[in-house]
């Protein structure tokens, strides 16, 4: 059974391995949001019931370090590799539904999986630009209609967690938020080297390729001294 700790007020599991919380989210039908420092210092009451009523992960170092501070073993389980995990695990059990970036990430994003996965079952897929009631509607409905067991939405947060949950509401599934993720397999964007990635640094990274998040990586600072002193 994976632990789980409250890191202000935020409910996040603490699996030790990738592979237990594949294993755990087999039979599991709710939404799998990405817990960075970031994520769990906002002051948002919505985003913070979605994530006690779902299952929060180990995405960021920030919330590893806070859990291990805790007190807990575990490991940072980066969702741009893990949704991956879940095709290369269920491709031939499961079905799938893909929602988020733009019409030529998409499309490249389903050719890639067909082309990786032959026998993967894609139920549908449609960009990230939702603009109107209309739109969503009538992807609720699809969704619905079509009944995929997993479906990945990618579209940054809040935005994608909202609409997971509205999705849920009306189709019962595993539901994964990805950010920028379809850019990354699509090959539109690059992740951060793999000496970034095994030393925990990718937000150096990003900061260092975009000089703009400055105040976004000042959360991490924060956030440091915050666990350092047990103040969340």
């Amino acid at each position: 059974m994976i632990k789980v700790e409250i890191i202000n007020e935020y409910k996040i599991h603490a699996p030790q391995t990738r592979n237990e919380l594949l294993e755990y989210i087999g039979n599991y039908k709710g939404i799998l949001v990405a817990m960075n420092a970031e994520k769990i210092l906002k002051k948002d009451n919505r985003l913070k019931n979605l994530i006690n009523n779902n299952l929060g992960y180990p995405d960021g170092i920030g919330a590893v370090w806070a859990l291990k501070k805790k007190g807990l073993q575990t490991t940072k389980i980066a969702g741009a590799e893990f949704w991956l995990d879940i095709i290369n695990k269920f491709h031939r059990k499961k079905s799938f539904y893909l929602v988020g970036a733009s019409v030529e990430v998409i499309k490249q994003t389903v050719n890639k999986l067909q082309f990786e996965f032959p026998e993967i079952d894609i139920r549908g897929h449609r960009n990230g630009f939702i603009q109107t009631d209309e739109e969503k509607n009538d992807l609720i409905q699809d969704i619905s209609k079509k009944k995929p067991d997993v479906v990945f939405v990618a579209m940054g947060t809040p935005k994608q967690e909202f609409l997971m949950e509205e999705m849920l509401s009306h189709n019962k599934s595993l539901y994964m938020g990805l950010g920028g993720s379809f850019d990354v397999y699509s090959g539109h964007k690059n992740r951060a080297p793999d000496f970034f990635i095994n030393n925990w640094l990718e937000w150096l990274y990003r900061l260092l390729k975009e000089p703009t998040r400055y105040k976004r990586q000042l959360v991490l600072i924060k956030f440091f001294f915050l666990v350092m002193f047990n103040r969340i």
